[in-house]
């Protein structure tokens, strides 16, 4: 009798990053018939480094470099390469320290009392109050106060149907629709009003859950975000693999 080694056409892997503070992404699959070159450009979408500019590593569980895929024409089952391993993208463009040059806290401002400011006739004050425009116009303001209140109205009737812990996808005006999980629902210091904090599959957030300090809940660097209810949808949103990402 003949007998055959079945192994999977897929390989799991978990994904880090030189960028972004990324640290270790949660497993992801990928196909062992891809080329280098096509994983780099899934891998662009989950890292946010460019293809062009991106360098790959494969490391063992143990941390020990096990190979380089250099040569974006081979498949990735070509490599040496097994389940639970993690793949490290490089960003060879941008291999400085994140926040090396980000530091403004010691840069001198130029600061202005407001009075001295409200009696400038160059400044942008002086022209809104000329234009009567922004704040300066009276119907403006009253148009603003009105969709303030109906924003707050919609806001009030999504967050009765938002829980902590549920699955969900966030559809903002001009974005493409993200999905993760609820994580935090309630006020916030850092702006008025009930926001939803999502921590997202992907990594398209801006925080760890954590906003000028204080924690509101916790995740990776860059899954995290706070937005308004009335963008947040609940219900059975899974994770989009691969191949959903394929059709999109």
């Amino acid at each position: 009798m003949d007998y055959k080694v079945v192994t999977s056409d897929m390989l799991k892997l978990n994904v880090s990053s030189s960028i972004a503070s990324l640290g270790i992404c949660n497993e992801r699959k990928f196909s062992k018939s891809l080329t280098v070159e096509d994983l780099k450009a899934k891998l662009e979408l989950i890292t946010g480094i460019p293809a062009m500019s991106m360098d790959l590593e494969v490391y063992s569980e143990e941390n020990k470099l096990v190979c380089n895929l250099n040569d974006t024409s081979a498949l990735l089952g070509s490599f040496h390469i097994d389940d639970s391993m993690r793949l490290h993208a490089i960003d060879r463009d941008n291999l400085r320290k994140l926040g090396e040059y980000d530091d403004v806290s010691k840069t001198e401002k130029f600061e202005i009392s407001d009075d001295i400011y409200d009696k400038k006739t160059d400044s942008v004050r002086a022209f809104l109050k000329k234009k009567k425009a922004g704040k300066y116009n009276p119907e403006e303001q009253v148009r603003m106060k009105q969709k303030e209140e109906e924003e707050n109205r919609l806001n009030q009737e999504a967050i009765r149907n938002i829980k902590v812990d549920s699955r969900c996808q966030v559809e903002m005006p001009n974005s493409m629709a993200r999905r993760g999980t609820v994580r935090y629902v309630g006020f916030t210091d850092f702006k008025p009003n009930v926001w939803v904090g999502v921590e997202y599959d992907e990594p398209y957030g801006k925080n760890n859950g954590t906003v000028g300090g204080k924690q509101y809940f916790s995740c990776s660097d860059k899954y995290g975000g706070f937005v308004r209810p009335s963008y947040v949808m609940c219900g059975d949103y899974p994770p989009l693999d691969d191949l959903d990402l394929d059709e999109m």
